[in-house]
């Protein structure tokens, strides 16, 4: 049995190298002489520059940045060498994420992405020649804004005054200009591409601060505040890009951060069009009898781009089957039968809370990969069975067929002719 293992992470739990080797300790625990190929794969969010760094080849460099909350914390980002050009990789998770940001302070008002201009310059600063940055899992609604300042812009208000350093999306209500002249010289000299969900816009109804605010503890007052502060972040990157970036796809991902990055002359992509390239998904099924993935719930949103929807898809057109493994199950998950996912389970074993789910969620994802490759091995005897049976079944139809063959050819004297006996062979 040939399996293929590519998780995606657990946020706020574990990463997809992590969850990558439980399942595998858990499918060796139920068939210890299965053949595992090991892929874990990231989207942008957590996780992202460990598993790119897995897939392709390279290091992990550790650093200290400040945090969303302004605090000092230990970050890193990644180098890979083989590409053909030096190539940095960080996740603005790795600096700016929720999971970073503590419960009793969730405010995305007052949250930075400060850090994540740290990683970015120490990556400058490693003369590398591209920088690949993974967009997702945000705690922050600051634009960028924090990014911008630790390279080296100045941001100002219509006195000229400028904003405060590490002051969060509410300092952005007063934002009147952007002074590049200090910005860090090698951002000119490298490519940068950020890795993004396409869908998420800066500005509106649908925009950052009314949809994403709440979930990273916005009140009402806060949410609207927010979406003040965007819209006179927009006028001002608008006169900066000479493009209207209040709709454009992609400026409102990781908290605006998207538009942030178009300042710094990123170039944004689609989440699933990165993946396809990063982690060259459609070569990964050549010798695959069985594909394992993994995220932490799968419901109705799986199937619009999210990884383990990504693989079911391409293992469908090498007709190989996928399970999938999730810590939840949501509204309307059959629909993933549609896209290529054969069977999906909760990990969960009985009533818990969140924290016991979080703590625990190795070894509920090691004992779930076992238990379903158990139950994949008695599919496996049950169609051998099946394919036994047959085989006897065959077998004895065969033999009554020479026996009354034999018979009738002895009650006509010892011939029959060639169309009889097919005639009765058909029987």
């Amino acid at each position: 049995m040939r399996v293929l293992v590519c998780p995606t992470g657990f946020k706020g739990s574990i990463e997809p190298h992590i969850a990558a080797d439980c399942i595998e300790r858990g499918i060796l625990r139920g068939v210890p002489d299965a053949t595992i190929r090991n892929v874990p794969l990231a989207d942008g969010g957590e996780g992202f520059t460990h598993a790119l760094v897995a897939a392709t080849g390279g290091n992990i460099r550790h650093t200290t940045v400040m945090g969303p909350t302004r605090v000092p914390i230990p970050s890193f980002y990644g180098i890979l060498e083989g590409s053909g050009q030096k190539t940095a990789v960080i996740e603005m998770a790795a600096a700016a994420g929720l999971s970073l940001v503590p419960r009793t302070c969730r405010d995305p008002c007052v949250t930075t992405t400060f850090g994540v201009g740290q990683l970015i310059t120490a990556a400058l600063d490693e003369d590398v020649q591209r920088i690949i940055i993974g967009c997702g899992d945000s705690g922050t609604s600051d634009g960028g804004a924090g990014m911008l300042q630790a390279l080296g812009a100045r941001l100002v208000d219509a006195k000229g005054m400028e904003l405060p350093y590490a002051g969060g999306g509410q300092s952005l209500v007063s934002i009147a200009g952007i002074d590049f002249s200090h910005i860090h010289q090698r951002l000119r000299e490298v490519q940068i591409e950020a890795v993004c969900n396409w869908d998420n816009v800066l500005c509106g109804p649908k925009g950052v601060a009314r949809v994403y605010g709440p979930q990273k503890g916005a009140n009402e007052q806060q949410t609207e505040l927010l979406a003040a502060a965007m819209d006179t972040y927009a006028t001002v990157a608008q006169r900066t890009l000479g493009v209207n970036v209040s709709q454009l796809p992609g400026s409102g991902a990781s908290g605006g951060l998207g538009t942030g990055l178009l300042l710094i002359g990123a170039v944004l992509r689609p989440r699933y069009e990165a993946i396809l390239e990063y982690f060259n998904l459609d070569d990964l099924f050549d010798n695959c009898d069985l594909v394992f993935t993994a995220e932490g719930g799968i419901d109705d949103q799986t199937p619009r781009g999210k990884i383990p929807a990504e693989v079911a898809m391409r293992a469908e057109k090498h007709h190989i089957p996928v399970i999938a493994l999730a810590g939840t199950v949501g509204p309307n998950a059959d629909l993933n039968y549609h896209v290529g996912i054969n069977a999906y389970v909760s990990i969960l074993q009985q009533p818990s809370t969140l924290e016991e789910a979080i703590r625990d969620t190795e070894r509920l994802l090691t004992d779930s990969a076992e238990c379903a490759m158990r139950m994949v091995m008695v599919g496996k005897l049950l169609g051998s069975a099946a394919a036994s049976k047959d085989t006897k079944r065959s077998l004895s139809d065969c033999c009554h067929a020479r026996r009354y063959t034999n018979n009738m050819a002895n009650n006509h004297g010892g011939s029959i002719n060639g169309n009889h006996l097919k005639r009765l062979q058909s029987q």
